[in-house]
């Protein structure tokens, strides 16, 4: 993803800009509780080895906990993201499996002739040693700095929404039944209209953020807001340069708030900014939240044609 032109001026708060780099699968968080918690210290799997670690950060990213880990003792150049699966509690218990591990790997090594003693001069030596480039904890060069990323919060019954929306796609086969009415940009206006309800007036910032919004979703649901099985129903739906704003809803603009600290990172957005636009989508999150019923499907529409009521809302 390319780096963003977003201009910011001190009365406003702008978010128009586009959404380059590849097209990915959409990777929907929903957060669970965390076993791990940032700043705990832990074992971290790597090479099939057990590496002393420090959790900084902690995310729901591809629907399971993943963790930003620095290896204790080791340049912070292989600090990376793992997952749940590659950790373990810094416990009496699992040290002694540590050593175990470590034990069984270098008499395997051993077994095996002049490789093991190559490879175990290059492990952990007390901090300022370096390891072998193929046995190193490997950084991912693609991933923002999580302490870079603005942190959003969904509501908790728009995060059921969330599960809802990735079981019916993922596991039951059924697609939002397409144009969606209301659809983003109709969304977008009704919120407008709430703002100027409710403040009798609408400031600068509120308009580019509302634009921006809909700038984001249009460039970002090819490539970052589907599932795979969704791509088919979107090369039928958009056609004749239509917006996907003018066609996707709630369900698909709920994605895009999962995917927002990311986009965001790549736009050039001082901090103070980033706070008030922050509090701002805060505001819009919680709008959707009170509209939920209205806005959202109560039924996914299978891809056999039949209408199933399968969703409840937990209003």
């Amino acid at each position: 993803m390319g780096s963003s032109n977003a201009g910011v001026s001190d009365n406003s708060t702008t978010i128009s800009d586009e959404v380059g780099g590849t097209t990915h699968d959409t990777d929907i968080d929903v957060v669970d509780s965390s076993r791990f918690q940032e700043g705990e210290k832990v074992l971290a799997f790597h090479s099939q080895q057990l590496y002393e670690a420090k959790i900084q950060k902690a995310e729901f990213q591809m629907r399971e906990w993943r963790y930003f880990v620095h290896y204790l003792g080791w340049n912070k150049n292989w600090d990376e993201w793992v997952g749940i699966d590659r950790l373990m509690k810094l416990t009496e218990e699992n040290i002694q499996k540590q050593q175990e591990l470590k034990k069984k790997q270098d008499t395997d090594k051993s077994s095996k002739g002049g490789r093991g003693s190559q490879m175990k001069t290059k492990g952990y030596t007390g901090g300022r040693g370096r390891k072998r480039k193929s046995d190193v904890p490997q950084k991912d060069k693609y991933a923002p700095p999580p302490e870079k990323l603005v942190n959003i919060q969904i509501p908790p019954q728009l995060k059921k929404q969330l599960i809802d929306d990735c079981e019916f796609v993922n596991h039951l086969g059924k697609l939002v039944k397409l144009p969606r009415s209301p659809n983003v940009d109709e969304i977008l206006k009704k919120y407008h209209d709430y703002r100027l309800k409710k403040d009798g007036v609408i400031s600068d910032s509120v308009g580019e953020i509302l634009s921006g919004l809909q700038c984001y979703f249009d460039k970002a649901l090819p490539a970052m807001l589907l599932y795979k099985n969704e791509r088919e129903q979107y090369q039928e739906s958009i056609r004749d340069d239509a917006a996907p704003s003018s066609i996707y809803g709630a369900e698909h603009l709920l994605r895009l708030f999962v995917k927002l600290p990311e986009i965001l990172f790549y736009a050039s957005i001082e901090d103070e900014t980033l706070t008030e636009l922050r509090q701002k989508l805060q505001d819009f999150l919680r709008f959707l939240q009170k509209n939920q019923s209205a806005f959202f499907l109560s039924m996914y529409h299978s891809a056999e044609g039949f209408d199933v009521a399968d969703k409840k809302q937990d209003n």
